[in-house]
C-alpha cells in the first residue's frame, strides 16, 4: 500500500516534469539551451516509462487522479509572473531550469529508494536502478550547467 502511494507520488512528478521540460524544450527552439532541453525532454519521458515499468512489476496500478493533478500543476506553474506582461522572458528560464532540477532531485531520490530495496523486493530484480541513478545525475549536473548560464544572462 504505501509502495503504491510513493510510486504514484513520483508518477504525477513525473508527470509535471515531463510537461515542464517539453514547454522549455518549445520556448526556447532555437536558441542555445533548446538542444538541451529537447534532450533532457526526452530523457525525462524515458525516465517516466521506466517508472511506469517499476508499477507494473510490482503490480502497482496507476492513480489517474494524481497523474491529472501533476499534469494540471504544472499547467498552473505557468501563470507564475516573469516580468513581462505577456511572453517568455529570461526569468522564466532560470525558473523552469530551477523548477526541473527538484524534479530531478526527487528522481533521483526514487531511484536510490528503490535501489535499497533491490535486494528484498524480487519483482524489482529486472530494473536497471543503476543506470538511472546515473543518468539523473547526469542530468543534474547539466542542468546546473544551464541554471548558472541562465542565471548570467538573466541577471549579469
Amino acid at each position: 500500500m504505501l509502495l503504491a502511494i510513493y510510486l504514484n507520488d513520483h508518477l504525477a512528478g513525473a508527470t509535471a516534469g515531463r510537461e515542464l521540460a517539453r514547454r522549455a524544450a518549445a520556448h526556447n527552439r532555437g536558441s542555445s539551451y533548446g538542444e538541451f532541453l529537447e534532450q533532457l525532454a526526452g530523457e525525462i519521458e524515458e525516465d517516466r516509462e521506466s517508472l511506469l515499468e517499476v508499477m507494473r512489476s510490482t503490480g502497482v496500478g496507476r492513480d489517474r487522479v494524481k497523474v491529472i493533478a501533476g499534469w494540471g500543476a504544472e499547467k498552473l506553474g505557468r501563470l507564475k509572473l516573469n516580468g513581462r506582461l505577456l511572453g517568455y522572458s529570461p526569468l522564466s528560464r532560470v525558473v523552469e531550469l530551477e523548477a526541473l532540477a527538484l524534479g530531478v532531485h526527487g528522481k533521483l531520490a526514487l531511484w536510490r529508494s528503490l535501489a535499497e530495496l533491490q535486494a528484498e523486493r524480487p519483482e524489482l530484480a529486472g530494473t536497471e536502478l543503476a543506470g538511472l541513478i546515473e543518468r539523473a545525475e547526469l542530468q543534474l549536473s547539466r542542468l546546473e550547467a544551464q541554471r548558472r548560464r541562465a542565471v548570467a544572462q538573466a541577471f549579469g
